[in-house]
């Protein structure tokens, strides 16, 4: 579960990272400032489950155009 995990969640960007046995998540801006997400994922759920947890989550935030949550490449000096 090493390096960070990004994801389109209707719009905003989320990073998603294990660290110290719990996931933390932030808002990244377009500038790529980071503020703490004000949401908890559970450390139970699998790197290869967070797409399907944050659309759970956030599903009332769709629309026509933003109809799913989108897994977004890492940035280059991480994995996932």
């Amino acid at each position: 579960m090493d390096g960070e995990y990004r994801f389109d969640v209707f719009g905003r960007i989320i990073g998603v990272a294990f660290a110290n046995g719990a996931w933390v998540a932030h808002h990244i801006g377009q500038e790529g400032k980071r503020r703490r997400a004000d949401f908890e994922i559970p450390p139970f759920v699998m790197p290869d489950e967070l797409l399907q947890y944050l659309d759970d989550l956030f599903h009332e935030n769709a629309s026509p155009v933003r109809p799913c949550v989108v897994k977004l490449r890492p940035p280059s000096d991480t994995v996932g």
